[in-house]
């Protein structure tokens, strides 16, 4: 049907609401002629307007689905954010755990590391003082020892001393006793 059809069937339902009749403020009117020119009106619409109405509706369609995918995007952005968001809060827990750690074991072998020097000193104090009560014990046993044998020594001279006076006595008694022959001298 040609536009102008479209505009006769336009001019018939201004018709047709002419001819309701008004009661107060509202007109009633034959319901099933309206709804009949109303399907006339969109049969006689060129294919170029169905066609541009097509095309709107299928852009509609397309606009709400590129809406429902980027709120999709934007709910998966930010459920991944917050995910990221999550693990770098965990990661920061866990940094600061592990950093708390670290100190409280540096501090423990700080701790250890003093008690070590402490009986470290400790022993070599004992050493020390052990080294020296050696070292005069073994002066003294030394001495002991050194005193002993000038003792032992004194004795024996004594001892070779009485041997000596005792050899010369017999010796000198001999003599007394056995007149010595003398030994002829050879020549």
């Amino acid at each position: 049907m040609p536009q102008n059809g479209v505009y006769d069937l336009l001019k018939m339902l201004e018709i047709a609401l002419d001819e309701g009749y008004s009661v107060l403020k509202y007109t009633v009117i034959n319901k099933r002629e309206i709804e009949t020119l109303i399907d006339r009106i969109y049969q006689a619409l060129p294919t170029e307007v169905q066609e541009a109405k097509l095309l709107l509706k299928r852009k509609e369609e397309l606009q709400n689905e590129a809406q429902q995918r980027a709120n999709k995007i934007i709910q998966d952005a930010q459920a991944e954010a917050d995910r990221k968001l999550s693990e770098s809060d965990q990661i920061k827990a866990i940094e600061l755990q592990g950093n708390k750690i670290k100190n409280e074991v540096y501090q423990e072998c700080e701790k250890i590391k003093h008690i070590a020097l402490q009986d470290a000193e400790n022993i070599r104090l004992q050493a020390t003082d052990e080294a020296m009560k050696i070292r005069e014990g073994a002066e003294l046993y030394a001495e002991q020892v050194l005193t002993s044998i000038e003792g032992n020594l004194t004795q024996l001279q004594q001892v070779v001393k009485n041997g000596q006076i005792y050899m010369e006595q017999l010796r000198t008694d001999s003599i007394g006793k056995y007149p010595t022959q003398q030994t002829p001298v050879r020549k």
